[in-house]
């Protein structure tokens, strides 16, 4: 009876601790696309509220923290268990830094439209809200494969970020090409290009989840091992 007890408290707590994961993930993918709204409607508060909305999820980073460390302390876990709980602090240390990200997003509509220069050509922003789009489905989709143990769909993801290198690279090219055809640009280009480079690494963040849920499933650290490996790795257990 004894035993029952301490395990269904256990899983209380691992339990808790998912559910801390996904209000974390919820609250920097919204951060990510309120951050992206600001820059195309032209909206300034909208962006200072996300900047001070990033201190809420370092809220939630430190109280992860702590509850990770209470667990450990308490249950001193092995095997499955702590790697769980190593997988959650390494998830939650991904997802702070997506809302990071997300802050940087919201400055650059500071630069835009809070002073009297003039906005930025839309043509410019296309390929920022498109990519946007895309890293912030992986984001979501790989914390659901580590609430559901896909494997499948955390392959999917780590393969996605393969898919955004592409568009990054296509996006500077894009660029490169706009501002031949208007020299006046450049200014803005360059903040654009400081845009890109936070979504491509909101798509590495997500790519880092996916790995730490094969990490999580099958015991392996797969980090920084190539794509191939990863592929045989769920595939040879599947």
């Amino acid at each position: 009876m004894t035993d029952g007890h301490i395990v269904s408290s256990y899983n209380q707590d691992l339990n808790h601790l998912h559910q801390l994961v996904i209000e974390i993930k919820d609250l920097a993918c919204r951060q990510v696309r309120d951050a992206v709204t600001s820059i195309v409607e032209e909206e300034v508060e909208r962006a200072r509220e996300v900047i001070l909305g990033d201190r809420a999820i370092d809220a939630l980073d430190i109280r992860a923290d702590e509850e990770i460390i209470r667990l450990i302390a308490k249950r001193q876990p092995v095997a499955r268990d702590l790697r769980e709980i190593m997988t959650v602090a390494k998830m939650v240390g991904d997802l702070e830094r997506i809302g990071d990200q997300a802050r940087r997003l919201a400055r650059l509509t500071l630069r835009f439209y809070d002073n009297d220069a003039s906005p930025p050509n839309r043509q410019l922003l296309n390929d920022l809200v498109k990519m946007a789009d895309f890293v912030t489905t992986m984001v979501e989709d790989a914390v659901t494969a580590f609430d559901t143990l896909d494997l499948d769909l955390a392959l999917d993801v780590v393969r996605r970020d393969g898919v955004v290198g592409d568009d990054f690279r296509s996006a500077l090219r894009r660029l490169s090409t706009f501002i031949m055809e208007d020299s006046r640009s450049v200014g803005h280009m360059l903040d654009v290009v400081l845009g890109l480079r936070s979504v491509e690494r909101i798509g590495g963040h997500a790519k880092n989840i996916g790995r730490y849920v094969v990490f999580l499933v099958r015991g392996k650290d797969v980090r920084h091992e190539p794509l191939e490996s990863v592929e045989a790795e769920i595939s040879s257990r599947h």
